[in-house]
């Protein structure tokens, strides 16, 4: 994995922070890159050889800490993990001093943490490394990136695709808005309970990256007038992993918001998909998960070989240019 802690005097970000920093072509080649692997997971020359990629979970995870551990490691490389409980972090030292150390012995760190994406930018920054955002509070890119590949897997291609995503406006609600505004004529309908949509400063940033290849981003509150040409319905679990709400009657505004066969009979060629971990009767009817047009379980398999894809690309040594200091991302 390259980085750029070569020259001493760059402090520049690398790895996959946001899929916001992508252009077109990078998410794009990520995304073909997925299937390609996914097909056929020998399809590489283990980029990763000789390199020491830390993976740092502290958060609850079974899917993407997996596949970034056993994608690391089929790509090449010697795997050190962290829990929440083993950095010094915990012991009051500074993020940057710990940055400072671990780009010092690391080739590349995968985070998920409980912090926002400037966390993992300043781990970048400081360590000089590349790191890619396995989940943030605002963002899950690798998410996204799975969760396009799905697309194209089943599809063929992703121009024009239409989207229609019901429940919790989280982190894989974002990285999905901001994965689809690049991909061309593309449509992204998403259905929230009032106070739970995307935060408005990701949809503006998804809105205006979006008018430049014609993909839109829609947002509604309601359940009585959706529409039935989709090609895919999404839903995720709706309490996101590492959070609460500060509701204790959240669940009733939810519970509209359910996916089963009468929502999915609607749009009659939609295919099914979800993020998982899923809560059976909440989210989705057991009926639609586990029913034939699910592809939720392509979609936790394709979470190997998109792994692997960003770690590859990662690998490439593209830095990109660090965002301003006051810049809330």
């Amino acid at each position: 994995m390259s980085s750029v802690k070569d020259t001493p005097e760059a402090r520049t970000e690398s790895g996959l922070l946001s899929l916001c920093d992508l252009d077109e072509d990078d998410l794009h080649h990520i995304v073909a890159r997925s299937v390609e692997l996914h097909w056929n997971p020998l399809a590489h020359d283990r980029p990763l050889s000789d390199k020491a990629i830390g993976v740092l979970f502290t958060r609850t995870s079974t899917r993407t800490r997996t596949a970034f551990s056993v994608g690391a490691h089929r790509l090449g490389a010697h795997v050190l993990t962290y829990g929440p409980d083993d950095l010094q972090l915990n012991t009051g030292e500074s993020l940057a001093d710990t940055a400072r150390v671990l780009g010092s012995m690391l080739d590349g760190l995968v985070a998920r943490t409980a912090g926002p994406v400037r966390d993992l930018r300043t781990i970048s920054r400081e360590g000089r490394i590349p790191v890619v955002n396995a989940m943030a509070t605002e963002e899950h890119p690798t998410q996204g990136i799975c969760d396009l590949a799905t697309m194209r897997l089943h599809r063929g291609h992703l121009d024009g695709v239409t989207v229609l995503y019901i429940g919790e406006g989280n982190n894989s609600a974002t990285a999905l808005a901001h994965g689809l505004a690049k991909v061309p004529s593309s449509t992204l309908i998403v259905a929230t309970p009032d106070g739970y949509g995307i935060p408005e400063d990701e949809l503006t940033a998804a809105r205006k990256a979006g008018a430049a290849v014609g993909a839109s981003v829609e947002t509604t509150t309601a359940m009585d007038d959706l529409p039935t040409d989709v090609d895919f319905v999404y839903t995720t679990r709706w309490q996101t992993t590492g959070t609460t709400k500060p509701d204790p009657d959240w669940r009733e505004a939810f519970r509209p918001f359910h996916v089963d066969e009468t929502l999915l009979a609607r749009s009659p060629s939609a295919l099914f998909m979800h993020d998982l971990p899923a809560c059976r009767g909440e989210e989705v009817s057991g009926a639609v998960l586990d029913g034939s047009r699910s592809i939720a379980w392509d979609q936790a398999a394709m979470k190997l070989s998109s792994a692997m894809a960003v770690l590859e690309f990662c690998a490439a040594g593209r830095p990109w240019q660090p965002r301003t200091d006051d810049d809330p991302r």
